[in-house]
């Protein structure tokens, strides 16, 4: 659900003169307090409503009666598109990048991050798919301060971890997450394309924000998303399928968005659904994945007997 459809009913509640907060608008959306807050915190900065903290009530009002929220007209897949945008351009550090950070700022009005503000020939950025979806996966995370589980590969080899993610960031055209796996005074950075598969825990973790770094680089991501059509076991509580946004529902069937195939047909393989409806294509590209590893099996199976 987008961010502008809460703040709207966070509007009618003030001015019904109800005194709502950042409880009750975590409560109604079944969202975290942390992002209820940012939620105000964009009304009262971006939108420059008049909110007034009445603590006798526990509450907000208006100070200034005759405020209107303007009219922003933009879709949820827009906003993710800006947010991704403003985090490449906020951490650009080459070339004309007081103008650069400029444009972030005013990128980031609109994506409910304010950051440092930071001059006219712009770069251009490439949004590779698999990346895209790590940073919404990790930025979900991040949100929620919940751990993920990373398979990662780099010069060492391969390994599987779980990590608290803390903080998107680019450098030296890479991007990276910063976080850690069990000490929150040892962390680190990893680059988010030495990542094979990320998936969101329902474990979540104390969040730790001192000393943390900044980052990201690459194209436009003028790129929609892919859709599948799901029949889950259970019903979401959260916009989120484990990470993947759910763009609508309609009892237990799901219309799911992902932007890199491989990554969420690794997905499919490891999580609990009833029936993939559609796209054929991806209902082929998943039976022919399984019958490859049936017949693998199957050869190692002789190889076994012989």
């Amino acid at each position: 659900m987008s961010n502008m459809h809460r703040i709207h009913w966070f509007d009618e509640q003030v001015r019904c003169g109800r005194f709502p907060n950042s409880s009750w608008l975590a409560r109604e959306f079944e969202i975290s307090r942390r992002q209820a807050q940012r939620d105000i915190e964009y009304m009262a900065i971006s939108l420059r409503a008049p909110l007034v903290y009445i603590a006798k009530y526990r509450g907000y009002c208006y100070e200034d009666q005759t405020y209107r929220l303007p009219h922003l007209y933009m879709t949820e897949e827009e906003q993710r598109v800006l947010k991704y945008l403003a985090h490449r351009y906020r951490h650009y550090n080459y070339d004309q990048s007081d103008a650069v950070k400029r444009v972030a700022h005013l990128l980031e009005r609109f994506t409910l991050e304010e950051q440092q503000t930071g001059s006219s020939q712009l770069p251009v950025f490439r949004a590779d798919p698999q990346q895209l979806q790590f940073f919404e996966i990790l930025s979900h995370a991040i949100a929620e301060s919940r751990k993920v589980h990373i398979h990662y590969r780099d010069h060492v080899g391969e390994r599987q971890f779980t990590w608290c993610p803390l903080k998107m960031l680019s450098q030296f055209n890479a991007d990276y997450v910063v976080g850690y796996e069990k000490d929150p005074l040892q962390q680190t950075a990893i680059r988010l394309e030495g990542m094979i598969h990320v998936q969101i825990t329902n474990e979540t973790f104390q969040c730790q924000t001192d000393g943390l770094l900044g980052a990201w680089e690459e194209a436009l991501p003028v790129r929609k998303p892919f859709v599948a059509e799901i029949r889950l076991k259970e019903v979401q509580q959260t916009e989120l399928w484990q990470g993947y946004r759910i763009r609508e529902k309609q009892d237990q069937v799901y219309w799911i968005e992902f932007y890199d195939t491989a990554a969420f047909l690794q997905h499919l393989f490891i999580s609990e659904w009833e029936e993939l409806l559609s796209p054929t294509w991806l209902r082929r590209k998943l039976q022919q994945s399984a019958e490859g590893i049936i017949d693998r099996l199957a050869v190692q199976r002789k190889t076994n007997v012989n």
